[in-house]
């Protein structure tokens, strides 16, 4: 282990950061094994923070850094080099050399090399976890590099990338995933509490899956939260004074443009009349194939536009925000420590976060919604959703519109606000909601509603007033709206009729009485994912049907008997039968289903059962009371992914009963129920 204690001397030299000392960091395990991490510095909260995630979950950690680095082939072979492709097309890591020492605050840079040295010293003291050789240092720009790549992609980066290879480029929305956001002030509240819904419905595992942590310093941090493995700091949650809920949104992010090249030399290409050079970069490519190493030679441009792909159907180049910053996490940092409203917003004014929905709401009976987004000022003479011409500088964006362009609204006279990655015209009472009329038509917002924002909004014409009780009652809530709105039409499937297809009756008939919930007993419920999945899958594969036709309908129900029959000997299942949460050797029925409140979205698993995949996940409720937040919360398996962890799968049958644990901010009381309380060394 000769080259493993020199590289990380050589790292120590080069980063010289301020030195932590681990024996002065506490990480403090409650007995659900959620590390609650405590240390007079910031630094040193990321230090333990590094430690801790490290050994919940080491190996997620690294598949982040190894893309970051453009090292992870060598560890998934074809698709992890497809990934390293990707980051240096993109020159990721050039705008994190180039702006570091500029735009990194000296106090943050304490906290990014705090973290570094944590997981740096992890590896070293567990070299057999260590994926790929080379990996480790990580060094602050390391993680700045895998920041930057992450919200490249969460701006659409990839998508346009395979667009643009396939030759199928086009602009449209992304397909909707499932969030949700809601806050409440003593407008509507019974009690005269602020209550704080936090429910993001990201994958359950991988990269973008949530972890649960509390950070507490003596430089004024103390949150509780989640994070993506890797990130040094909570990404939404709760301090003692504010919360925040993100949600993903959509509006015009990332622009791609056709370049005009010159047919005498492909290496140029027009603008304004004159030909400009592309930037030709040559990079190696290293892929690991049956265990052995191949070095692949690649290409990558560059023009005025961004970087650029040159294909069979032209060149084209990708232009998003994304890309030209740096501090989101700092952002991040920023929101953690804030300690009321104008704190808050003074961190979002850095607009170093290129997208996302805000919920916010605090103890001092503020409540905020804003549609996040790093959006450039365009010219308002062009189409800017589709591809636009590469060959005029009047299409060339340069800056961006400040946060106080974008769609918000504060303190509402409803009392609510809310969000389920529908439009931000829609956040709250008709007489509240802003118009798309005042907002500049280039930043292309979404207009649509979804199910769960109709439900909602059907939910909460029931409540003058809102308990506590029916808060969580709404943001558990199974039920579909009373009108559907998936992006297929399915009104057909419920208009069949019994008996002029005797064959299928048993399942029209389930169908027809189906109350449109998704619980684990409904059987209704188990015969329309059936179909949902098999409809997504045909599209998946090229169907273009936006509606079902009676044809269809049929056709899909005899479909489904048949896959009933196949995998269960019978055709009257329960939801709970076909769709599980499952992780190891435990299995647990599991409710929702794409688009109610309470989502989930399945992939198959085995025997023709399906296994959760995205959606609820982590939730954290939070009521502000006066005399300070009531915390809970749940994480759909457990703190940690390591099979032999008694917190792999503990909190699984609380998440399927829809029931959460107290947690707290409370130093003391942290202390004093704690579990185990160690240094991280």
């Amino acid at each position: 282990m000769k080259w493993l204690s020199l590289l990380f001397l050589l790292a120590a030299m080069q980063v010289q950061s301020q030195s932590v000392d681990p024996t002065g960091i506490d990480i403090i395990r409650d007995k659900w094994g959620v590390p609650h991490i405590y240390s007079k510095t910031d630094a040193g909260v990321a230090y333990g923070l590094a430690w801790a995630n490290s050994e919940d979950d080491f190996k997620t950690i690294q598949q982040g850094f190894l893309a970051g680095k453009a090292m992870l082939g060598l560890y998934s072979g074809k698709s992890g080099a497809t990934i390293d492709y990707v980051v240096q097309l993109l020159q990721c890591r050039k705008i994190v050399d180039q702006r570091y020492e500029i735009d990194i605050a000296p106090d943050y840079k304490r906290v990014l090399e705090g973290y570094a040295a944590g997981i740096n010293a992890y590896a070293q003291n567990h070299a057999d976890e260590i994926l790929v050789k080379h990996l480790f240092p990580i060094t602050p720009k390391d993680m700045l590099t895998y920041s930057v790549l992450q919200l490249a992609i969460s701006s659409g980066v990839d998508k346009a990338l395979k667009e643009i290879t396939q030759g199928t480029i086009a602009k449209t929305l992304p397909p909707l995933g499932g969030s949700n956001a809601y806050a409440f002030n003593s407008k509507i509240t019974e009690d005269g509490n602020v209550y704080l819904a936090i429910n993001s419905h990201q994958p359950l595992e991988g990269p973008v899956a949530w972890y649960e942590a509390h950070l507490m310093s003596d430089e004024g941090w103390n949150i509780l939260g989640a994070l993506f493995p890797g990130a040094p700091s909570i990404l939404h949650g709760c301090n003692e004074n504010l919360g925040w809920a993100h949600t993903v949104n959509y509006p015009d992010k990332l622009d791609v443009y056709q370049l005009e090249l010159n047919p005498e030399n492909k290496n140029q290409y027009k603008l304004d009349g004159k030909w400009e050079e592309l930037i030709t970069t040559k990079i190696k490519l290293r892929v690991k194939v049956a265990g052995i190493t191949i070095g692949v030679k690649k290409k990558i441009w560059e023009s005025k536009f961004g970087p650029t792909m040159l294909t069979k159907n032209g060149a084209f180049a990708i232009r998003t925000g994304a890309l030209m910053e740096i501090r989101a996490l700092e952002q991040w940092y920023r929101m953690n420590k804030s300690k009321n409203f104008t704190e808050f917003k003074n961190a979002l004014n850095m607009n170093a976060i290129s997208g996302y929905n805000i919920m916010y709401a605090d103890r001092f009976d503020t409540i905020y919604y804003l549609s996040n987004a790093k959006l450039p000022i365009r010219n308002p003479n062009y189409k800017w959703n589709t591809t636009l011409p590469g060959n005029i500088s009047t299409t060339l964006w340069t800056d961006f519109h400040p946060i106080k362009d974008l769609p918000q609204v504060l303190n509402p006279s409803s009392g609510y606000l809310f969000n389920s990655n529908h439009s931000p015209f829609n956040a709250t009472s008709s007489i509240d909601n802003i118009k798309t009329s005042e907002y500049d038509h280039t930043m292309g917002y979404e207009t649509n509603n979804n199910n769960r924002s109709l439900r909602f909004m059907e939910l909460i014409s029931q409540f003058p007033k809102l308990s506590y009780n029916n808060f969580k009652r709404i943001k558990y809530d199974l039920q579909l709206p009373i009108k559907l709105a998936y992006e297929t039409n399915t009104d057909s499937l419920f208009l069949l009729s019994a008996n002029e297809l005797p064959s299928l009756k048993d399942l029209i008939t389930t169908l027809k009485e189906w109350d449109h919930k998704a619980d684990i007993n409904s059987k209704g419920a188990a015969l329309f994912a059936i179909i949902y999945y098999q409809v997504v899958k045909e599209q998946s594969e090229g169907a273009t049907y936006r509606s079902l036709s009676k044809k269809k309908c049929v056709e899909l129900l005899e479909f489904t008997k048949q896959y009933l029959i196949t995998n269960f000997g019978k055709t009257n299942i329960v939801l709970g039968e076909y769709q599980k949460l499952a992780r190891g050797n435990k299995q647990v029925a599991l409710q929702g289903i794409p688009d109610v409140i309470s989502a989930m979205r399945s992939v198959p698993f085995e025997n023709g059962r399906i296994k959760g995949e995205q959606g609820e996940s982590y939730i954290e409720l939070v009521k502000f009371t006066k005399q300070g937040p009531d915390i809970e919360t749940i994480n759909c398996y457990g703190a940690s992914t390591n099979p032999a962890s008694p917190h792999y799968a503990d909190q699984m049958n609380l998440f399927t009963e829809q029931k959460t644990k107290p947690m707290t901010l409370n130093k003391e009381q942290v202390y004093k129920e704690a579990s185990r309380i160690y240094h991280p060394q």
